[in-house]
């Protein structure tokens, strides 16, 4: 057990400022998100492009692509919730067939994915680096688009990269996501609210 503490306490001082400021600017981002802020979407754009450099340098190539991505995504869900009021902007949701069918292609591509690049990119934790980043990929297309489910699909990925963070020592990252997991559940309750006071008044 002092050892365990003994290397988290070292990987903390290892830590960059970088990041620190990363972290807290993703941690305003989804907590904005989650009240259907639309300041989100700056935070998100600051917070992903210090994380462009940063999972780079310690090379996981899907991730950096994904906050190249996430870069776009800002832009876009920022205009995305400038054209009607963040806040009258309907919650909708999606059939689990729809939700079915999109899990089954992004898993087979996933497969595609890492088995076209094993060849050319570092083999360890490949699998779960392009498996994270692809469904993001798509996460991040359903907040925009303020799709409630969005924020289970959220839960699963933010687990698997908190494990991933970890084992690369990015220790702050990964204590950013494991307090994801807990943000997605309150996103989620509060989003499901919003969508339910919608179709009451309407």
């Amino acid at each position: 057990m002092s050892e365990w503490i003994a290397q988290l306490t070292g990987q903390f001082a290892a830590q960059s400022g970088l990041e620190l400021i990363a972290v807290l600017l993703a941690l305003a981002y989804v907590w904005l998100a989650a009240r259907q802020n639309i300041w989100c979407w700056p935070c998100a754009l600051l917070s992903t492009g210090i994380y462009v450099w940063l999972f780079w340098e310690v090379a996981l190539p899907f991730h950096t692509f994904l906050n190249g991505y996430y870069l776009l995504m800002a832009v876009y869900g920022w205009t995305q919730w400038r054209k009607v009021d963040q806040n009258n902007r309907p919650v909708i949701s999606k059939s689990l067939n729809w939700h079915l069918a999109w899990l089954s292609g992004l898993t087979l591509l996933g497969f595609v994915l890492v088995f076209a690049l094993s060849g050319q990119l570092d083999q360890e934790y490949l699998y779960l680096d392009a498996f994270i980043t692809i469904f993001s990929l798509f996460t991040t297309a359903l907040v925009a688009h303020k799709v409630l489910e969005n924020w289970i699909y959220w839960m699963f990925i933010n687990s698997f990269a908190a494990y991933l963070y970890f084992s690369k020592s990015l220790l702050l990252t990964g204590l950013l996501f494991v307090f994801y997991v807990g943000f997605s559940i309150y996103g989620y309750l509060s989003w499901q609210r919003s969508q339910r006071i919608g179709l009451q008044a309407g």
